[in-house]
């Protein structure tokens, strides 16, 4: 079977890594679903979307001239939010990850000694 740019394919979860996930598709190949493809919203621990064997839906992003198949999850679904939905989505992940920033700045800053002179 050969496999088009924007075709939308199902396919078995066959292997999970730190960067991506492995997708068994028709015919036999197997294509990868980089970790940023996943989800809209940032993605820490693959585990937490896709297990083994579980069924999905994918997008084919790029076959390469070695036959690499990229493909995509989150490209895959329909967009069940509005713009401005996605957008206040966005925001709000935005501040949460800019607070968790700011959290660990400030903890890593205290707990030094001050060398006084006298």
């Amino acid at each position: 079977m050969s496999f088009e740019v924007g075709q939308i394919l199902e396919g078995t979860v066959s292997g999970i890594t730190k960067f991506g996930a492995f997708i068994s598709l028709p015919g036999g190949k197997t294509g990868m679903v980089h970790i940023s493809e996943i989800d809209d919203s940032y993605v820490t621990d693959i585990h937490k979307y896709l297990k083994q064997n579980d069924r999905v839906k994918v997008k084919v992003l790029a076959v390469d001239e070695r036959g690499k198949i990229s493909l995509s999850i989150r490209r895959a679904q329909e967009p069940s939010m509005s713009f401005e939905e996605r957008l206040a989505k966005f925001l709000k992940d935005s501040e949460e990850r800019l607070q968790d920033i700011k959290k660990n700045r400030e903890s890593k800053r205290g707990g030094g000694y001050w060398r006084g002179r006298g």
